[in-house]
């Protein structure tokens, strides 16, 4: 496309010609769909805009149990039929009450008594009583302590207080520090290549032409000690009948003094019984102390973070704060953000549904 040619400008009728008006019908065109949709929503208050909704629905289990109740017709058409079974479409779970009626007519029925021997079928158990089970295996399932949907504190509001939201800003200013520390003071990591001047071949052989030097060095002192020690004599000093009584008399003193210590320091605990008893009591309720600061600490533990599961570890998510230039005061203005499917999946993570994975992010 070629350029725009310039136009005239000489006057003021050439100016007032060439002004673009744009904007103005812009503006015009958003005013009159505003007057035709009922109004601006920049002008229009509050309460037209929000309402809560006080109507009460019926619950979503009592409407599949309504649509339940439904009978298709292939069903109904089965059903005109005597000689033919009808195969549900669906699995119905009966309710209480009609398991109730069932049990009920069923006592009432069952007035002759039958032989538990034989089985209604006329198969004979093959390993006997011990492969009947009374009642069905129940899977206990555990509940997690960290609740589905967690509630921010006040200071991660649209809206907070001053002191609030300070709080919240401190606090998550408080572990991102924390997490800063933890990399600077933790321990280095070992270098994968060390530094260090390059060695010359030249100098290599100097090297190992001095290596071999030391080692004939030390082979020759090794000899030369090795045949001082053998041209020593072995002097072996002969142990007395009068040495060995000396040994005797003192061994048994010592077994005395050892008893005589032993007895008397018996003698004192039973003097201070009281005092060990009061002592043992005091170590007794220190170990139930330490049991309950542990179990209390465990239970805090889990609230912070769910068990280990995979190769992963948990990585909570940060605290969803504004900042003090981002705050608003209105819901209108407020940056919107897409991060309700994250928040979800790291609540699955919290209470331990599934194992974590790995942050994926875009190289």
């Amino acid at each position: 496309m070629g350029k725009k040619s310039k136009t005239s400008r000489k006057g003021k009728k050439a100016w007032r010609a060439n002004i673009s008006t744009e904007d103005i019908h812009d503006f015009f065109e958003k005013s009159t769909k505003d007057a035709l949709s009922g109004g601006s929503l920049t002008s229009a208050p509050t309460e037209s805009l929000f309402f809560i909704d006080k109507s009460q629905d019926l619950s979503v289990k009592k409407k599949i149990e309504k649509k339940r109740e439904k009978v298709l017709r292939v069903d109904s058409m089965l059903k005109k039929n005597p000689f033919v079974e009808a195969v549900p479409s669906s699995k119905q779970k009966s309710s209480k009450k009609k398991k109730k009626e069932a049990l009920n007519a069923k006592d009432v029925v069952q007035d002759v008594p039958k032989d538990e021997t034989v089985p209604d079928s006329g198969m004979v158990p093959i390993w006997g009583d011990g492969g009947q089970h009374s009642g069905k295996a129940r899977q206990v399932s555990k509940q997690s302590i960290i609740p589905a949907v967690e509630v921010e504190p006040p200071g991660c509001s649209y809206n907070p207080t001053f002191d609030s939201h300070q709080d919240s800003l401190a606090q998550a200013v408080a572990e991102e520090m924390q997490k800063a520390y933890k990399i600077e003071l933790g321990p280095q990591p070992v270098p994968l290549t060390v530094m260090g001047e390059v060695v010359d071949e030249d100098d290599k052989y100097f090297i190992e032409a001095d290596d071999e030097n030391d080692d004939e060095m030390d082979e020759e002192n090794l000899s030369e000690d090795d045949k001082a020690t053998e041209k020593r004599p072995l002097k072996t000093k002969r142990v007395t009948r009068v040495e060995l009584n000396k040994r005797a008399r003192r061994k048994e003193q010592q077994k005395k003094e050892a008893e005589a210590k032993k007895a008397e320091e018996f003698s004192k605990d039973i003097d201070n019984l009281p005092d060990i008893l009061q002592e043992i009591a005091k170590e007794d309720e220190e170990k139930q102390k330490r049991h309950l600061r542990k179990a209390i600490a465990k239970q805090e533990r889990l609230k912070a973070c769910p068990p280990r599961l995979g190769k992963y570890k948990f990585q909570a998510a940060p605290p969803q704060v504004l900042l003090s230039e981002e705050l608003t005061g209105s819901l209108r203005k407020l940056k919107g953000c897409a991060t309700l499917a994250r928040d979800r999946f790291k609540s699955l993570e919290k209470r331990g549904l599934i194992p974590p994975s790995a942050r994926s992010g875009r190289k």
